[in-house]
């Protein structure tokens, strides 16, 4: 918070909670006094024009009257230069003065306060301001016994510590009005974001149309005057009466909820309006003139991690996202643009620190652990005021990557709170029913997670959903899944040896950076993920022997990806449409070949997501054919991992989000063979040592007996229902 003189204040941050005063619908009220705060005129004014990039709300400000009773003795608009101004502070001294002489009791009983004419005309301070008092009093006597009521009105006592006001509802000074109080969070600047404080919060006042101009997880510039809260007002300082708090009355609102689409006429973007010096632009000149830029920012983006291009490939891809389709559309629904990718593998390999090179990059991002992490800390949580018992939403780590980036280490750690990513990974948004509190927020957010199998190492006899124990509903929104595992060789671990003893001594690695290669058959039988072309992307992204990488430093990669992201939208060309209509049409081929189908129109909508990003990464409003060929490439990496088996043969029948079985008819034998045993003995209760009992009579061999059957428990065919008791669910 930047503080100037006078008591003005500037606030800007992320928009973290909401809180409302109860009222009906948007109207918001709260009675303020005659007597505790002044009474202002409602002046008019005009909103300045909204910017294509920001929702820019003004506050009418109304006039502010020193003096609380003016409306309702003077009906002239107040002014500083008005001569009714001087009489009255002529009359306030004149009773302050005589404030002993009058009796309080008395004039509450009869209501008035009775002045001697005679003394009045006859005092040295009244003749020298007011010389013709007696003369008005005869010809204007309505507006000078106005002007003696309204200097008689308000307590001369500065700060009057009167408590037994009541409010007069019937009164024609009292009036309700809009009034909304929010708490903002500081926006990390670059060089604040290793510091690892804190952020600061703060609390804002909104009234009259400034209400409802912002929800949480919103960008907002708030400009307004820094204030004390008050002792008197509300719990805030129950504790310690010489204990205060700053808050801020806001003037005025700059929301910059921008969308990352298009204008439909003027050819504006919106996006996270990050601002840009002239040497931004230049630097982002520079960056886009080079030759192989995708080399490039792939190695920039995490130095320290030796190989993996492919994946740091991907997770570059879900930095700069697709466009987004129909956002501004309100007949239409809005088609997510953001890509999610999932990296697991065998600890050590450098998952986490991917992870964080990532978050650190992004021009907004948020970065949680799987195992100290809550459904409330991931979407929104609903807290109640313990000053006035309303309600207030407080957004997590979803609603505050809105627009940017939200990494999850840990993801196999998180237990039941997988359920809450599925609606924010989907449809972007949280919905939220709770309390009587009905609303939905925006979540447009690229999710990156890593995990680790279950049992420490990744079993390629089994399949994602198998290793990690999660849901096909959830794997199967992520755009990329990686698998990395640790596979002793030679070569590799010569390089990998010398790249880590490189960074820990300081310097710079000028050696190339393999990674493991795959086994590709070469037979008529071969199919189309292992199909390679001449000068394969995986190769195109490696560092060459004598080679030297000047990576782009993290803060200028930033400004980059936030140029990109809010002014490059861009849109497939007919060839690179055509190549990834083949190549989905190809995938669902084989995949019915072998009578299974875990290919679906998200694969598609994958490709177009990332070549989208592909193109974006570059500054092209089009994407090409070669950007096209490029995605093709990473989604054949992607799947070789999840569809080979231990043998390193491709298998389609294993989805990493389909069945969730290795041998699903297996399954379906073992499933019906007990339906129609529940169904001939009335009893869908069986012991484990009977489902083993079943299982040897069907001849059913599996490597983990237990594991199959925690397998049908996670798939919903089988209930656990105590100790070695399941009972079964599709009977």
């Amino acid at each position: 918070m930047n503080g100037e003189y006078r008591g003005r204040g500037f606030g800007q941050g992320r928009f973290q909670s909401w809180k409302r005063r109860r009222g009906g619908g948007s109207f918001s009220g709260k009675w303020r006094e005659l007597e505790h705060r002044p009474d202002v005129n409602k002046a008019t004014g005009k909103h300045p024009e909204q910017t294509p990039q920001s929702l820019l709300l003004q506050s009418t400000l109304d006039q502010f009257i020193p003096y609380k009773g003016w409306k309702l003795y003077l009906s002239e608009v107040y002014s500083d230069s008005s001569p009714f101004i001087e009489k009255i502070q002529a009359f306030e001294n004149f009773f302050t003065r005589r404030i002993d002489l009058y009796d309080k009791d008395e004039i509450e009983r009869k209501g008035s306060i009775l002045v001697d004419f005679k003394e009045l005309t006859k005092d040295d301070e009244i003749a020298k301001l007011i010389p013709n008092i007696a003369n008005e009093l005869r010809d204007t006597p309505e507006k000078t016994l106005a002007c003696m009521g309204l200097a008689i009105h308000q307590c001369p006592v500065p700060a009057c510590r009167g408590k037994s006001f009541t409010a007069l509802r019937s009164s024609p000074l009292t009036a309700t009005m809009d009034w909304q109080s929010i708490k903002i969070q500081e926006s990390m600047s670059d060089d604040q974001r290793e510091a690892g404080r804190i952020p600061r919060t703060i609390e804002c006042e909104l009234v009259h149309d400034l209400v409802d101009s912002c929800v949480p997880g919103d960008t907002v510039t708030i400009t307004g005057v820094v204030k004390v809260s008050n002792a008197e007002e509300g719990s805030r300082n129950k504790n310690d009466k010489c204990m205060f708090l700053l808050y801020i009355e806001a003037n005025s609102v700059s929301n910059s909820k921008g969308q990352k689409t298009k204008a439909s006429e003027d050819g504006c973007k919106h996006g996270t309006l990050m601002e840009f010096s002239l040497k931004d632009l230049y630097a982002i000149q520079e960056i886009q003139s080079e030759e192989n830029l995708f080399k490039l920012i792939v190695n920039s983006l995490c130095p320290v991690i030796f190989g993996h291009e492919l994946v740091k490939a991907g997770l570059a891809l879900a930095l700069f996202g697709g466009s987004q389709k129909y956002a501004d559309d309100k007949n239409r629904i809005p088609i997510r643009g953001d890509p999610h990718v999932l990296v697991v593998g065998d600890p050590g390999l450098g998952k986490s620190q991917m992870l964080q090179a990532v978050c650190s990059v992004a021009p907004r991002g948020v970065y949680v652990c799987g195992n100290t992490t809550t459904t409330s800390g991931l979407t929104v949580t609903l807290s109640k005021d313990s000053s006035s018992g309303d309600f207030a939403l407080e957004a997590g780590a979803l609603v505050l990557g809105d627009q940017g980036i939200c990494g999850i280490d840990e993801f196999d750690k998180m237990g039941n709170q997988h359920q809450a990513l599925l609606e924010a990974m989907e449809q972007q948004c949280i919905s939220l029913a709770k309390a009587g509190v009905v609303c939905s927020l925006p979540a447009r957010t690229s999710i990156i997670a890593a995990a680790n199998p279950v049992g420490g190492h990744y079993n390629k006899a089994k399949t994602v959903s198998e290793n990690l124990k999660m849901g096909s509903a959830l794997l199967s929104r992520f755009d990329l899944v990686f698998i990395l595992l640790d596979t002793p060789n030679e070569d590799h671990d010569h390089l990998l040896s010398e790249h880590v003893i490189a960074i820990r001594a300081g310097k710079q690695r000028a050696v190339s950076s393999a990674t493991v290669a795959r086994m590709n058959s070469q037979d008529s039988n071969t199919s189309i993920l292992e199909v390679v072309s001449d000068k394969p992307l995986s190769e195109r992204l490696k560092v060459v022997p004598g080679e030297t990488i000047d990576p782009i430093p993290h803060q200028l990669l930033r400004k980059y990806i936030g140029y990109a992201r809010q002014y490059v939208s861009p849109r497939l060309s007919t060839e690179a449409a055509q190549i990834l209509q083949d190549f989905y049409l190809e995938l669902r081929k084989q995949s019915q070949r072998l009578n299974s189908s875990p290919i679906t129109t998200r694969q598609l909508e994958s490709l177009i997501r990332l070549t989208e990003a592909r193109a974006r990464l570059e500054l092209r409003e089009e994407a090409t054919k070669e950007d096209a060929e490029d995605i093709v490439e990473i989604m054949k990496y992607s799947m070789l991992g999840t569809y080979s088996d231990e043998f390193g043969n491709l298998d389609f029948e294993r989805s990493q989000h389909g069945s969730g079985m290795s041998n699903r008819s297996t399954a379906k034998r073992f499933i019906s063979t007990l339906n129609n045993i529940a169904e001939r003995t009335y009893n869908n209760l069986f012991q484990f040592h009977q489902l083993r009992q079943i299982a040897k009579e069907l001849n059913i061999q599996v490597a983990d007996f237990e594991n199959f059957i925690g397998s049908l428990n996670d798939q919903g065919y089988l209930l656990k229902k105590g100790p070695k008791i399941y009972q079964l669910q599709t009977m």
